[in-house]
């Protein structure tokens, strides 16, 4: 389980620098940015914050993702 206050401070990489890049938690192994839609899947309990991973998800809807997220 990712910590709350972890949860406060990231950010998504590609868009923190023009936006707020705010993160939402689903269902406790996915961070989804609510400005462009990558989703960023959390690992053993580390979210994977690489651009390139978030990429892989944008065009994936919330209810499609798998839970747990596939480890590489």
């Amino acid at each position: 389980m990712i910590n709350k206050d972890l949860l406060e401070i990231l950010r998504c990489p590609a868009c923190v620098r023009e936006k707020d890049g705010l993160l939402k938690l689903y269902e406790e192994t996915w961070l989804i940015c609510q400005d462009c839609g990558r989703k960023y899947p959390i690992v053993e309990d580390i979210p994977v914050m690489l651009i390139e991973e978030g990429d892989k998800w944008v065009n994936v809807a919330e209810k499609d993702l798998p839970v747990p997220p596939p480890k590489k």
